[in-house]
């Protein structure tokens, strides 16, 4: 009778667990779907809060002064000045920007934002700037025009232009084909990790906004080169959260008085970009007039099933992260272990030392010192392969750290007695350890190392920092691909089924050691 009360506790509480679960993912879905519907009237608008990528110069950035400056900025301040609003610069991460715009966070997207495909996504002011993407090499690379890039491995930005031009559903034909001729075709958070492949001999080639790749080449020296041949031509322009029509012709109106008294050219002047400038010309509010405001809707499990379908090579990089990490840091945290309770004081000093930089510096830095060390360090260019490699070494070496430390207690917490009563008995030191002292370790180490593992398989999501593409970062670019919070929402709930499952797996096997029970 006591056992039935016990699981049918336990069953209940499981049970109210999932309904809770249950309802915040139906909450979030519904809310998914909801449209805003209080606006801010532009009499009593006081701030202007401006979405921007920080480190896209030379739009939007921050400065030796610690100053967020560029070209959309000042325009975004001139605008400001003339309306009596405070400018808010507010730094996004840019795979976040239409979660930004959607929930109100964001007054708009200013910052060298492209139009070309996105035309109905957002309401759009006209095109200020003509834009170009180019391709950047290393000047000794012997790629000297695009059918050179055959075979190479080329990194562009998430979610950008630049991608759009060579994978997007209206992408040129010649420039799909060009994407397809790649060994592959790489995602970075930014262009200052792209620029850090291309030097460490890890990609060949970066393709990105002529503007910015000017000002990139410029503050790098002359070890780069633009190729002659562009990708494709684009413009940009200022967008705002579809159907926000009274905000986006109030700041359009602004801008073409700047433009008719001399402000907006002598702004482009200052940034070097006077050649770019479009506002005013034929054509540039073309996107502007033809604006559609319908949104398409479409049924949700259809879009949840879509979503799945597109995060599943990311659940599978996941999972191999996840597997490899545990397979390698375990056995070499219990290296680290012995190393560490070693009688040589130098030899547990080296193992201190280790543990204390593992554990006292961020994951993601680590995983970009054991990418881009060698070649920093010793002039050593690895191959492409080593950056799947790279992530493996970085997430063990970090873990096996943390692990050592969780065994060195379960070791130490041991009573003694047991290990002069093995002596007494005949046993040696590696039967005591094997047959006495190692299964009590486990036992009693089994909830922290639980901890651990489930704190892996979030962690799997920094292997972006290497330009490694796993479910998170898969689930941000089908995001902001979507313009929908929807597949963070799914990437969510596989996390937490995964997580319930690894708790689950391991309150088993704690269960089947609770020998004394």
């Amino acid at each position: 009778m006591k056992i039935d009360k016990k699981w049918s506790r336990h069953i209940l509480k499981r049970l109210i667990l999932c309904i809770l679960v249950m309802s915040l993912v139906g909450g979030i879905f519904t809310a998914c779907g909801k449209k805003e519907t209080k606006k801010e009237s532009l009499a009593d608008k006081k701030k202007f809060i401006v979405g921007f990528d920080a480190e896209f110069p030379p739009y939007g950035y921050k400065d030796e002064n610690g100053e967020y400056v560029g070209f959309d900025l000042s325009l975004a301040q001139e605008v400001c000045d003339r309306n009596g609003w405070e400018l808010v610069k507010q730094p996004i991460e840019w795979n976040s920007k239409d979660m930004e715009l959607n929930s109100g966070s964001i007054d708009c997207i200013w910052n060298g934002f492209t139009m070309n495909g996105r035309e109905n996504d957002y309401t759009w002011s006209s095109a200020y700037v003509d834009n170009s993407q180019v391709v950047v090499v290393r000047k000794d690379s012997g790629i000297n025009e695009l059918s050179d890039l055959a075979g190479k491995i080329v990194i562009v930005q998430a979610d950008s232009s630049a991608l759009a031009a060579l994978t997007g559903d209206d992408a040129e034909e010649q420039n799909l084909e060009l994407a397809k001729s790649f060994k592959s075709l790489q995602q970075v958070s930014d262009y200052n990790s792209a620029f850090m492949n291309l030097e460490a001999g890890v990609a060949d080639a970066i393709c990105m906004d002529i503007g910015v790749s000017r000002y990139e080449i410029k503050a790098r020296g002359d070890k780069y080169q633009i190729l002659d041949e562009h990708i494709s031509t684009e413009q940009y322009g200022i967008g705002f959260k579809k159907g926000n029509k009274e905000l986006r012709d109030k700041v359009e109106a602004t801008l073409n008085d700047m433009l008719a008294d001399g402000t907006f050219d002598s702004i482009a002047t200052e940034w070097g970009l006077e050649e770019s400038v479009s506002l005013g010309k034929e054509g540039s509010d073309t996107v502007m007039k033809n604006e559609d405001t319908d949104v398409e809707k479409k049924d949700m499990a259809a879009k949840v099933t879509d979503i799945i379908g597109q995060l599943s090579s990311g659940m599978a990089a996941t999972l191999a992260i996840f597997v490899l990490t545990l397979v390698f840091s375990m056995p070499l945290g219990l290296l680290v272990t012995f190393i560490r309770m070693s009688k040589s004081r130098i030899v547990r000093w080296i193992a201190k030392i280790y543990i204390s930089i593992m554990r006292g510096t961020p994951l993601m830095l680590q995983l970009l010192v054991v990418f881009f060390g060698p070649y920093y360090l010793f002039g050593i260019s690895m191959s492409y392969s080593y950056r799947f490699y790279a992530v493996i070494i970085g997430f063990s070496l970090n873990y096996a750290a943390y692990f050592a430390e969780i065994y060195r207690a379960g070791i130490e917490g041991i009573p003694n007695g047991q290990r002069e009563a093995a002596y007494v008995l005949g046993y040696t030191k590696s039967q005591t350890f094997t047959k006495i002292i190692f299964p009590q370790m486990v036992k009693r180490v089994m909830p922290p190392v639980t901890n651990e593992v489930i704190t892996l398989v979030k962690d799997t999501s920094l292997a972006f920092a290497l330009a490694y593409t796993e479910m998170f970062t898969l689930a941000k670019q089908v995001a902001a691909s979507n313009a929908s919070i929807l597949p963070l929402v799914v990437a969510g709930v596989f996390y937490y089924i995964f997580n319930f499952i690894v708790a689950w797996v391991m309150e088993l096997i704690e269960k089947k050691m609770q020998y004394y029970s």
